[in-house]
């Protein structure tokens, strides 16, 4: 049985923009008074709580339930925090970014941070971000309070591991008892060293993911890339009359990850399932609630997922490609623009430094990819590949599609250089190595019939397959830029070495570990 989108009729759901949406929720919803079905469950955990999120552009807070609607207060002890997730600031040197979740409303959340875990000498208030999520699809989701908490650091050593502990009235990170609830992070050197970071899309909650978190965490990695589509409480994203949304399974993703993200920096953007209509006009208020992510994207500020840092000899920049779909229109055009001239703009800063040897560029739609589900997008295509090349950016990374696939060194559309498993390029004269990483843990995508290349690597040229143009309609095109394309769970590991003859390794692990595809970027 078909089940309307958050309660939206099919015949407006398919054409409706996230603001049409977020409108038409808050105005049904509210009329029918489907709020107070949570109103119980508010005034048990709700006293004392401050939101933090009025002042906001990208956040409509809730207006039905308040957050102080009771006096009544949680014995702070019987409260422990999870899943936590660390993000760099706007300075990977001396900025990060520690949110984590609660089960109900705490007095004075706050974190710990030291040199030595028994020595957690410094503490610092933190910052609640309430989300209140009303019974859904008519009444066969359940209503949800969620409490996420943030704390920043900033004036923090470059290069130094900290050791830090998160906590609230009642609830002491530097208690004996709690010790082993401590966690620890490393900032970005002072000056280019060798290091490693991963990346993927298209994640949620499974043994799959599971797998691969505990992977990523075997390499040692100084930070990872999401792409995008992080934890799928919209299992459909788009925009479709059988999608449902489940807010408890932002729970239990976090709850996942926190064995990675509690160490690693875990820098996400945003995929389509990710805009949530419910929290805000253009569907990012979740997505600021729960993520404390770099504030030095498109201005004025409003795109959670756009954004840039700089890590060693690496700049990498996130976008958002919501903005530009034209697969999934909801918010195409969100940003007027904005974005596309930022990104310009930021691209020439970034290879304008005498510092930086490369730049990594992700975002969550692919540019280009073959599969039978997403193929490639032309919006990013027309938007954004034309800045690529002007930059000459190094490695893009995608998710989208739940496979792994890589192209060829592209230009123009068309390979300009062929890249096989194990040999090396040079963005500066072979074109741009794109690829797709969206085997994260979610089902499964396949390859055009008859070839499915299930359980191993696929080396071949030339392959039927179509973009998507503006109106959603698709154009078929015949390519041979699809070099290596695998059916499986797996990541992205890059390892990057800084000098006079800097260059990135680049590997794809398949879930048991083993080595699907790599390639080798170096520049002039």
């Amino acid at each position: 049985m078909d089940i309307p989108r958050f309660g939206i009729p099919e015949k407006l759901a398919d054409r409706m923009s996230m603001a049409e949406q977020h409108d038409y929720l808050r105005t049904r919803l509210t009329r029918r008074g489907a709020l107070r079905a949570g109103a119980a469950t508010a005034a048990v955990v709700g006293a004392g709580l401050s939101t933090g999120l009025a002042a906001s552009p990208a956040y409509a807070a809730p207006t039905v339930l308040s957050s102080r609607s009771s006096s009544t207060q949680v014995d702070g002890s019987l409260v422990a925090p999870f899943g936590r997730h660390l993000a760099y600031g706007a300075d990977p040197k001396t900025q990060m970014r520690i949110s984590w979740q609660v089960p109900f409303a705490v007095r004075r959340p706050y974190i710990r941070i030291g040199l030595k875990p028994w020595a957690l000498s410094r503490k610092i208030d933190a910052e609640v971000r309430h989300l209140t999520t009303p019974l859904l699809n008519d009444g066969k989701i359940a209503a949800a309070e969620q409490f996420y908490v943030h704390a920043g650091l900033d004036r923090l050593q470059p290069g130094t591991t900290y050791y830090y502990g998160v906590g609230h009235d009642g609830f002491d990170p530097a208690d004996t008892r709690n010790l082993g609830t401590l966690g620890t992070f490393t900032t970005a050197p002072s000056h280019a060293q060798p290091f490693t970071f991963t990346a993927f899309g298209d994640q949620g909650v499974s043994y799959h993911a599971l797998g691969n978190d505990q992977l990523i965490l075997g390499q040692n990695p100084a930070f990872h890339l999401h792409a995008g589509d992080i934890c799928y409480a919209d299992p459909s994203g788009s925009g479709q009359s059988s999608d449902t949304y489940d807010a408890r399974t932002w729970d239990q993703f976090l709850a996942q990850t926190e064995t990675v993200s509690k160490t690693v920096p875990w820098m996400v953007t945003t995929g389509n399932h990710d805009m949530e209509a419910w929290y805000s006009p253009d569907g990012y208020g979740g997505q600021n609630a729960r993520w404390s992510l770099p504030d030095n994207g498109p201005d004025p500020v409003g795109q959670p997922g756009a954004y840039s840092f700089v890590h060693g000899n690496v700049g990498v920049v996130a976008l958002d490609a919501n903005d530009v779909s034209y697969e999934i229109p909801a918010n195409f055009g969100i940003s007027d623009g904005g974005q596309t001239r930022w990104l310009d703009r930021r691209l020439g800063e970034l290879r304008a430094r005498h510092d930086i040897d490369f730049i990594v560029v992700f975002f969550h739609h692919c540019a280009f990819s073959t599969t039978n589900a997403h193929a490639s997008d032309g919006g990013v295509r027309d938007a954004w590949v034309p800045l690529f090349e002007k930059h000459q950016v190094d490695l893009v990374i995608n998710g989208h599609n739940h496979v792994y696939e890589r192209t060829d060194a592209i230009l123009k559309n068309a390979v300009a250089r062929k890249v096989p498993i194990g040999e090396r390029t040079d963005p500066t004269r072979d074109g741009i190595v794109y690829v797709t990483a969206g085997g994260a843990g979610k089902a499964l995508y396949d390859f055009p019939a008859p070839d499915t290349y299930e359980g191993h690597v696929k080396d071949q040229e030339s392959v039927n397959t179509y973009h998507v143009v503006k109106g959603g309609g698709r154009a078929t095109e015949t390519v041979e830029w699809s070099r290596v394309r695998y059916t499986g769970f797996s990541f992205l590991a890059v390892e990057v070495e800084p000098g006079r003859h800097a260059r990135m390794k680049v590997t794809a692990l398949a879930e048991s570990g083993e080595r699907i595809d790599h390639f080798e970027i170096s520049r002039g």
